[in-house]
Order: structure tokens, then C-alpha cells, then sequence
């Protein structure tokens, strides 16, 4: 059989499985693309920045912060214009800047876990539906119910269960790997806010006001 036959003798439940599939493709690989597009090298970053901060030049490790895409840049970004303007609790400014980047990371997550959760459920009610639907033709044929056509009402009532686990079944494995890599970018961040606020503690950059006081 061929796919359309496949989805029409499924019924209405089993568009409604292929409608949240094409939901979840989309929005996978749109996460995927951005957690890919997010993940950078952060050691060389790192290196970087505090070779342009040791000749005290905080504008140009601002913009090396603007030019590298990701949200670890990002946190390192707020941390650096804080300490220009004389903020000295530069944990707290990398917790709020972290709070404002790990949601954008998890943006519509709960979408793929609710899809992998009801999939299944979707082609058991389709299943039911199905087998009511035979029972219905037992009871008004009787004896003289054909088991030709009996079987073939089962097993396409059958088809939104299989349906339903084939969509499950990628969208588990799939959010369970975004969420390893959103886990992977978070502890990256805060290794990065960690590095950067030690070397601001151990070493005196000059801020933009005592520059301009010189």
C-alpha cells in the first residue's frame, strides 16, 4: 500500500498523528540548526578574550563577544560591559544574563516532549475506534460476518497504534539528545562565566571611567 492509502484507511485520528509529525520534524530540526549554530569552541574563545583584556582593550573583547554567535558569548559579553562600568558582582550579572539565554536554548522543547508523549496515545484511541467500528459489523452480521473483511477492518484499526509509535519513538530519541546538548552549551556557559570572573579578579583592568580619568 502506498502512503496515502495508508493514512485513509487509518481515519481521522491517524491525520491527526501525521499533522503533530510534520509539528515535531519542523521544530526539531529548527532546534537542531540553533543548538548547532550555538555550540562553539569556547576554550578558543576564552584564550581570545583575556589575550585582548591583558592590553586592557575591554571595547575590542566586547565586539570578539558580538562577532562569536551562541549564548556562551553572549554571558561573556554582559560580563565584560559590566565590569566596564564598575560592577563588581559579576556572579549575579552572569546569572542573569544566563537566566536570559538558557530559555531561548529550551524554546518550544515542551512541544516535542507533549508530541512524544500523546503520539502513542493518539493511535491507541485511534485503535479503539477501529475495533468499535468491527464490532459494530460482528453485531449486525452475525454469523454471517465475513472474516476476510472482519481481519481487514483489525488491522487498519491497528495502523494508528503502529503510526502513533513510529512518531513517538524519534521524538523521544530526538528531544532526548537536544536536551544533552542544551545541557552540554549550559554547562559550557557557566565554566566560561566562572573562567572569566576568576581572571577579572586576579587581574586590574582599567574601566572606561578610569581611562577616561587618566
Amino acid at each position: 500500500m502506498v502512503f496515502a492509502d495508508i493514512i485513509k484507511s487509518g481515519g481521522p485520528v491517524m491525520w491527526l498523528i501525521v499533522f503533530c509529525s510534520f509539528i515535531a520534524l519542523i521544530i526539531i530540526l529548527e532546534r537542531w540548526f540553533h543548538l548547532h549554530r550555538a555550540q562553539i569552541n569556547v576554550g578558543e574563545l576564552l584564550n581570545g578574550i583575556f589575550n585582548v583584556l591583558k592590553r586592557e582593550n575591554l571595547i575590542e573583547a566586547v565586539s570578539l563577544c558580538e562577532d562569536t554567535p551562541g549564548p556562551v558569548s553572549h554571558v561573556l559579553r554582559a560580563v565584560i560591559l559590566r565590569y566596564g562600568q564598575k560592577d563588581r558582582d559579576l556572579k549575579q550579572v552572569a546569572i542573569n544574563a544566563s537566566l536570559d539565554e538558557i530559555p531561548r536554548l529550551e524554546r518550544r522543547m515542551n512541544i516535542i516532549a507533549t508530541i512524544a508523549y500523546i503520539a502513542p496515545l493518539l493511535g491507541l484511541l485511534g485503535t479503539v475506534l477501529g475495533m468499535i467500528d468491527a464490532f459494530q459489523v460482528i453485531q449486525a452480521k452475525g454469523a454471517f460476518v465475513n472474516a476476510v473483511g472482519l481481519s481487514e477492518a483489525i488491522w487498519q484499526a491497528l495502523l494508528t497504534t503502529a503510526a502513533g509509535l513510529c512518531v513517538s519513538i524519534p521524538c523521544t530519541i530526538a528531544y532526548n539528545y537536544l536536551v544533552s546538548r542544551i545541557q552540554t552549551i549550559s554547562t559550557e556557559i557557566d565554566k566560561a562565566s566562572s573562567e572569566i570572573i576568576y581572571f577579572f579578579n586576579s587581574h586590574h583592568i582599567k574601566t572606561w571611567d578610569e581611562k577616561n580619568s587618566a
